[in-house]
């Protein structure tokens, strides 16, 4: 057998089963950047993209997603400047599952508004997974995955960490984050704190205009877009290369601004004086998050068997605050006998429960994986304002998994899965009266008990094949989302989507075909890697515009509804890279994806979101190891990105665009002692422009400004051995 199916097995099994009792196989296996990289051919068929700790710490944008769109293929809808929620091909929200610690990170992550609760500090690894991967995780993963991992463990009795401190100057953020961990025998603990605050951002302009109206904004920061975030984790357990068993506990807990200009349909009537007095307050609108997160994983080794148990236990509590404003038949005053605080505008208090079990042997030579996973949520709601239903679901996937070599450079792969889910929304009506259409008053109901089991039969037909320096993977599947409960129940007003959203309790579950290629390349000095794809979804549900408008709740409110039509989906991803010489290297990524409805109202369109094709060329040098230096780089990079014409009404088209950025970093060593420092200047020359994926790009405001970045790194106590 040789090195490419080597490679290939490792890979394979890392991608069902991230070993937490076989950490030597993966730091042998790490992906190298530059030189010669043998691709881990067996992820699959799938196409797949690593970043590690260092490469999150060397491209650190305001949140992980933001940082991980520099792949290609990758990108974040931004809120704001330090949150953001992932997109990969073009698909977001609950089509993308993020996994960390091997469980399925449950949130709010419906909203627009929403980000991803996770400290990028505390990831050891960053893997994307493009394309379809509901074989592997079921439903949400339509549309990839995103998978974090911890750092991995000690491979002798020790302690070693990392303290980083971090300042920004766009929106004067400061903080610093502290990464332990530890071994003692058999024996791994560690743990991590982070703490970061930040004011207003700013952008490259001194007035954003809001339907129409101009909003004047003070020395160009966006006023009540400040925020803090606070993250602590802890994990440890039993490790040993036949058993292992680990606790994950962390709490995530982060509050900050919205654009006070821009919530609803009420900048006229914001008090700016009130909001300028301080760059760095928090008023209203702004939210509250907390999300605590459990998560126990599990590996016996039976010789023949090879078990992996992970259980997980989710809370998250969002609170979203505002000014108390009457809009249709809400009473103008607040009733002084509710028991709601005035300011609560919405309330969302998520429990999750999973667990997943997978079993691999050896038949011949195949290597068999069956494996199940269940999940209950259980959703509740608060607040004087109403856009979604309480909510509890239930889901269960039974998968089998095949990886059969028919040859030392051939393997083949094949996945059947069956998932159940059954749903289930509560009755909700007006807390006050309104006018209705027969001169009575009444209080309206907006929403009703809804019960909804949904099923489906997935599966995935995949080959990889070595030819000396090039690699081929083909992939084709089929995969399903069934709908969630803003989809089938919501009926209020999204103030941050400027919109009146009614759901649709008939939707049938998502059906999606896709096929996935992927060609790499890498002899001596040169990586290339071409992955096209093709992707048709037989009911793709989405948001359509109406030509009606609401007068209950809104203040005239366009009303949105959730329906269904056949979508087409095609594009590629290319990553080039030459080192001419050893110090030297140019990059060049590229992404295109276009979209189609086929049938519906807006047939003829793309989908909402649609990031626009891009190219980043990137020249890095990297300096000579010396007695007091080492690993020094500079780099420039420019993202050129085409205007996006393709739209959804009532999206408008955003212009092209070119940004440079610069990175300078060094390990800089004395007395035993390392201090890692690292410059990042994006935005270099405070370029105005609009990203399409952006959440405020909805009223025309800029991306933020020049953003120069300074992180400090100390390394400490004993390092883990390769």
């Amino acid at each position: 057998m040789n090195r490419y199916i080597i490679f290939s097995l490792i890979a394979a099994q890392q991608l069902f089963f991230p070993c937490y009792g076989q950490e030597k196989s993966i730091e042998l296996e790490e992906v190298k950047v530059g030189g010669r990289r043998y691709h881990r051919a067996a992820e699959g068929a799938l196409s797949i993209q690593l970043l590690t700790a260092d490469s999150i710490q060397k491209y650190q944008a305001g949140s992980l997603m933001q940082t991980l769109s520099r792949l290609p293929g990758v990108s974040a809808i931004g809120i704001g400047a330090n949150q953001s929620k992932p997109q990969i091909r073009g698909l977001g929200f609950n089509r993308v599952a993020t996994v960390e610690n091997g469980i399925k990170h449950e949130g709010q992550q419906w909203g627009l508004d929403h980000g991803l609760e996770i400290d990028q500090f505390s990831v050891g690894s960053a893997e994307v997974l493009k394309g379809s991967s509901s074989f592997l995780y079921g439903s949400d993963a339509i549309g990839g995955v995103i998978r974090l991992s911890p750092p991995a463990e000690l491979q002798e009795t020790g302690f070693k960490g990392q303290f980083n401190l971090l300042t920004k100057s766009n929106n004067a953020t400061f903080g610093g984050s502290l990464q332990t961990q530890g071994r003692k025998g058999n024996w791994v603990f560690g743990g991590g704190f982070t703490h970061l605050e930040y004011g207003d951002y700013r952008v490259p302009t001194d007035t954003v205009y809001v339907y129409n109206y101009a909003v004047r904004l003070k020395d160009r920061h966006v006023r009540n877009t400040a925020g803090r975030e606070t993250h602590f984790q802890l994990r440890g357990g039993y490790l040993s290369d036949r058993f292992s068993s680990i606790f994950y506990l962390s709490n995530y807990h982060t509050k900050f601004g919205f654009f006070a200009n821009a919530h609803g349909l009420e900048p006229r009537g914001v008090d700016t004086a009130l909001y300028d007095k301080s760059s760095r307050d928090i008023g209203f609108p702004s939210q509250t998050v907390n999300h605590l997160k459990l998560i126990n994983r599990n590996f016996i080794d039976l010789n023949t068997h090879k078990l992996w148990i992970d259980l997980g236990y989710q809370k998250n509590y969002r609170q979203e605050y505002n000014n108390y404003t009457a809009h249709g038949y809400m009473p103008p005053v607040y009733p002084k006998d509710m028991t709601i605080p005035i300011n609560l505008e919405r309330l969302y208090d998520k429990q999750v429960y999973s667990i997943t079990v997978k079993d691999q042997f050896e038949l011949a030579t195949h290597r068999l994986t069956i494996g199940a996973n269940g999940e209950y949520q259980d959703n509740r709601i608060d607040g004087w304002s109403f856009l979604i239903p309480t909510f509890s679901q239930k889901a269960m996937g039974l998968f089998v998994y095949d990886q059969y070599k028919i040859a030392d450079e051939t393997m083949l792969y094949g996945a059947l899965r069956y998932d159940y889910s059954h749903i289930q929304t509560s009755p909700y009506q007006d807390w006050f009266e309104s006018q209705l259409e027969d001169n009575q008053s009444g209080r309206i109901v907006r929403a009703s008990a809804l019960s909804r089991r949904f099923n489906s039969l997935v599966w995935s037909i995949g080959a990889a094949h070595q030819f000396g320096d090039l690699e081929t993977k083909i992939n084709v599947g089929k995969s399903f989302r069934a709908p969630i409960a803003q989809e089938l129940g919501a009926n209020g007003v999204n103030y941050h989507y400027f919109s009146y959203e009614r759901g649709n309790q008939s939707l049938s579950p998502e059906q999606s075909y896709q096929l996935d290629l992927s060609l790499t390349w890498s002899p001596r000095k040169v990586f290339v890697a071409f992955t096209p794809f093709f992707n048709y979804f037989s009911n793709y549900i989405y948001l359509n515009p109406t030509s009606s408008y609401d007068q209950y709740y809104g203040a005239g409110n366009q009303i949105f509804e959730y329906m269904e039509s056949r979508v087409r989906r095609y594009g590629a991803e290319l990553k080039l890279s030459y080192q001419p010489l050893k110090q030297w290297k140019v990059e060049l990524l590229g992404e295109y994806v276009r979209s189609e409805q086929l049938s519906g109202a807006k047939k003829g369109y793309t989908l909402p979101f649609s990031p626009a094709p891009s190219a980043l060329m990137d020249i890095s040098w990297t300096a000579k190891n010396s007695k007091h230096f080492k690993e020094t780089y500079l780099s420039v990079d420019c993202k050129w990105t085409a205007a996006q014409y393709h739209v959804v009404p009532p999206e408008e088209s955003t212009a092209d665009y070119q940004v440079f950025n610069f990175r300078a970093g060094t390990q800089l060593r004395f007395s035993g002692s390392v201090l890692q420092l690292r410059l990042q200047v994006q935005n270099l020359f405070d370029k105005k422009y609009m990203d399409h994926t952006s959440f405020y790009r909805l009223i025309s405001l800029p991306e933020q400004g020049r953003n120069f970045i300074l992180s400090i790194g100390v390394p400490f106590g004993k390092q883990s051995r390769s």
